[in-house]
């Protein structure tokens, strides 16, 4: 098959990615994209979303002819199709129920004295971060007005410090020459580390219910929040994964994300600061065969699960990683999140002296794609006698972005075809959703069970 066919978009770079991934050069052939770029921007967005989209796709096609026995699967994604999967959240439509506002209201982009700065709002102790060190209320124009008073860079200091999150709006040079900026320019969208042999190889396909998944009778333990690590677990349990998604109880996940970042998981809440939690998550990574984890740098080995802890609990483990500023540098534990990497690295200072963005979440979304595609890659090389260990950042992702070619900002889609979406239900109402995005030959992914309110399910997998 011919690995891509050109439309006008920028040169097809799905094989890069499938090198950093240290997928076979072979397998590659089986990854057909095409069609024109749909989304308006001067990066190449739907580039990146087919290629990423792509590259987790032949990663599910690989594993599933390894754990079947069958010839490669075939696999084809569609740029138009990619481009609606990385704008899904903003795309889902609700039948007689209202869907939350996305963004917190004081949340955005402000102008301080000398540069414009964000404020991510979206969580509770963030909004509380920002206020705090604002000292006004929880209203747009005083928050902007106190804003204007602060240097930018002293001003995000001093959110990060209060545990808040925020970034100032840089220049793509500025970036560059800044300590982190430097210390991160080599930062990749996604890593295979070594980490030695694997002593219990992935079984072949299980019988029964979807046992002709790609992932059939793969647990996975979901550590993750926002959109990013979600989307990559619920890619996982599309193509058959058992998926658990643990979250403290109470935790309050921005609600607009939920009907699409829960989709076909089950979901339970632990308490980490008990005995019983941390004993019960113990047993879970015990029994799990994928540890996916979007939570900062450090924060596994505060619940006394560091890298030789995990080991000791599931030699054969693989545990895959994302965090927002990459994996070196001073800022690899701050928080992060898509629109503040945007602001930090320089995009949404191209081509502009006010913030721009985006047409989409797209460093979230590729680091998802890419971080299942490293998790199923892990698994193949599991059943080949290695052990893999896997990491994505969003710094990456944009670093990635900008070595991409220049695009044209003009071509957009002002409909979006009927075929690309599908009404299911959620515990709110019925909601007309993105598709699944990407064909593999014979096998069709879809979530088994509706996406809901966290917390919803005991703290077992299916079979436990």
């Amino acid at each position: 098959m011919n690995s891509t066919t050109e439309a006008g978009s920028a040169a097809d770079r799905s094989a890069e990615l499938w090198s950093a991934l240290r997928g076979a050069e072979e397998a590659h052939q089986y990854l057909e994209l095409y069609g024109p770029p749909a989304l308006s921007s001067a990066f190449d967005v739907s580039g990146l979303a087919a290629d990423s989209i792509g590259v987790a796709s032949l990663a599910v096609a690989e594993l599933a002819s390894l754990r079947s026995g069958v010839r490669f699967p075939e696999v084809i994604v569609s740029r138009l199709e990619a481009s609606a999967a990385f704008r899904c959240e903003s795309l889902q439509a609700p039948e007689g129920w209202p869907l939350p506002p996305s963004w917190d209201p004081i949340a955005g982009n402000y102008r301080a004295k000398d540069h414009w700065i964000r404020l991510h709002t979206n969580y509770a102790s963030h909004r509380s971060a920002v206020l705090s060190v604002l000292g006004v209320p929880a209203e747009r124009e005083a928050v902007a007005a106190a804003v204007s008073r602060w240097e930018a860079q002293a001003l995000e200091q001093a959110v990060v410090d209060a545990g808040g999150a925020a970034a100032c709006m840089y220049a793509r040079g500025e970036w560059l020459n800044s300590e982190v900026g430097r210390a991160t320019a080599q930062e990749p969208p996604v890593a295979l580390l070594d980490r030695g042999v694997s002593t219990s190889p992935l079984g072949p396909l299980p019988t029964g219910e979807r046992a002709g998944a790609p992932l059939a009778g793969v647990r996975v333990l979901d550590l993750t929040r926002v959109i990013a690590g979600p989307l990559c677990t619920r890619f996982l349990a599309a193509y058959g994964a058992d998926v658990l998604r643990v979250d403290p109880p109470g935790f309050e996940e921005v609600p607009a994300l939920l009907p699409e970042t829960t989709i076909g998981k089950r979901r339970c809440f632990l308490d980490l600061h008990t005995p019983a939690g941390k004993q019960r998550l113990r047993e879970l990574v015990a029994a799990a065969d994928a540890l996916v984890v979007g939570l900062r740098p450090g924060a596994l080995e505060r619940f006394g699960l560091d890298a030789e802890a995990l080991r000791d609990l599931n030699p054969n483990l693989v545990v895959a990683e994302l965090d927002a500023y990459g994996w070196r540098g001073p800022w690899c534990g701050r928080r992060g999140f898509d629109s503040l990497v945007q602001m930090s690295c320089g995009i949404t200072a191209h081509g502009s002296d006010a913030p721009g963005a985006l047409p989409a979440q797209a460093l979230d979304h590729a680091a998802g794609y890419l971080l299942a595609a490293g998790v199923c890659r892990a698994l193949s090389q599991r059943m080949r006698g290695e052990l893999m260990h896997v990491r994505a950042s969003l710094l990456g992702v944009a670093n990635h972005l900008w070595s991409r070619p220049i695009a044209d900002p003009t071509p957009r889609v002002e409909h979006w075809p009927d075929e690309l979406f599908e009404r299911a239900e959620t515990a709110w109402g019925p909601v007309r959703r993105v598709r699944c995005p990407g064909k593999l030959s014979g096998i069709s992914p879809a979530w088994t069970r509706t996406a809901g309110n966290l917390g919803s399910d005991a703290p077992s997998f299916g079979d436990g």
